[in-house]
């Protein structure tokens, strides 16, 4: 249980430090006044100053934020809105940067540190009519061997590797027997019902039966690489998941603060390289959320900052643009509340957002 709460508290902890920190070294490297540094939001529990900002832990687990002078009026002496175009967008983008960099530097270290490693043979036990399957000549009784090059280790490899590619042709190579062959298709993106993108289903039982499960680490000059090409594979995951979700391929689904923790909670369970891994994952998810357009995110900002610019310089004034942002902090939280009453209701009923 308690192993549980500190994961969880040091997931949102690590995640909200980096997001910050990036604002916070950026503005101060600009020569923005930055008046208050804040782990959770309002109200505030305790706080220290140290020069001319405030340091404070809050008391809602929701976030955190940079408080710097003048976000919205350029009147206000070493303000953010006093600065240029190009240091106000960097400061307001360098969150999320930090959040696309973090998970670099997580996935290396899960690589790092021991984890158990799954192989099994990925054996097709039905290939669906008419399916991109069918149409290469795949045949049941194949095990699929590597796709693009890359080897298919376990059906985890398998469907990381076909969601990466949707819409694209890949090359499988299959085995029967004795026998290899290559063959080429592209998975769906909007497939029938219980078919999945290339139209095959997996005999369990030989999979099950042939498993072997080993204890891997890389050293560092293995992991670095591996870290950095896993974090643009998981960029192009999440692009391929909201585009699924978009044409309807996917349920949209949203998990909230109770819901993250739930997942984490049965993340750590499966030990520290799964636990960096969840992290990174959910600071990618963080850093992209947070340049969307949505006013009070660092993309709403960053909006009105380049109105300013396609304006040519005429700004929208420091009052609207200050309630354009409070309306959608209240929005925003509005949103958090619904989303946590349904994790909350998922969690009494006994279920879970991990397949």
């Amino acid at each position: 249980m308690w192993i549980t709460i500190i994961s969880v508290l040091g997931v949102f902890i690590v995640l909200i430090i980096a997001h910050e920190l990036g604002h916070f070294i950026t503005a101060k490297a600009s020569g923005v006044k930055v008046e208050e540094f804040g782990l959770g939001l309002p109200p505030r529990l305790f706080g220290v100053r140290r020069g001319e900002t405030l340091y404070s832990v809050n008391a809602i687990p929701l976030g955190g934020f940079t408080k710097m002078a003048g976000e919205e009026d350029p009147a206000v002496p070493r303000s953010l809105a006093s600065k240029g175009i190009g240091t106000r967008l960097l400061v307001l983008s360098a969150g999320s940067l930090m959040n696309l960099l973090l998970p670099i530097l997580l996935l290396s270290i899960a690589f790092m540190v021991p984890h158990s490693m799954v192989t099994e043979p990925v054996v097709i036990k039905e290939v669906a009519p008419n399916s991109p399957a069918a149409a290469a000549g795949i045949e049941a009784g194949d095990a699929i061997i590597s796709i693009n090059e890359k080897p298919v280790r376990n059906t985890g490899d398998l469907h990381r590797y076909i969601y990466l590619y949707l819409g694209q042709e890949i090359t499988l190579l299959t085995e029967h027997g004795d026998s290899t062959k290559e063959v080429q298709l592209i998975p769906r993106w909007e497939p029938p019902e219980d078919e999945g993108a290339i139209g095959i289903s997996l005999d369990i039982d030989a999979i099950m039966s042939n498993q072997t499960i080993f204890s891997q680490r890389y050293p560092f000059w293995e992991a670095i690489p591996l870290g950095v090409s896993t974090c643009m594979e998981t960029f192009v995951l999440f692009k391929n998941g909201i585009i699924s979700m978009i044409i309807g391929a996917t349920p949209v689904e949203f998990a909230g603060p109770v819901g993250i923790a739930q997942l984490t909670g049965e993340v750590v369970r499966a030990g520290i390289s799964p636990l960096l891994i969840f992290t990174a994952f959910l600071s990618i998810n963080l850093a992209i959320i947070n340049l969307f357009p949505l006013p009070a995110l660092d993309g709403g900002r960053i909006v009105f900052v380049l109105l300013e610019w396609i304006r040519r310089g005429k700004r929208v004034s420091a009052k609207t643009e200050g309630l354009v942002h409070y309306i959608g902090f209240a929005l925003l939280m509005a949103a958090i509340v619904i989303i946590t009453y349904r994790d909350i209701i998922r969690i009494i009923a006994g279920e879970s957002l991990i397949p």
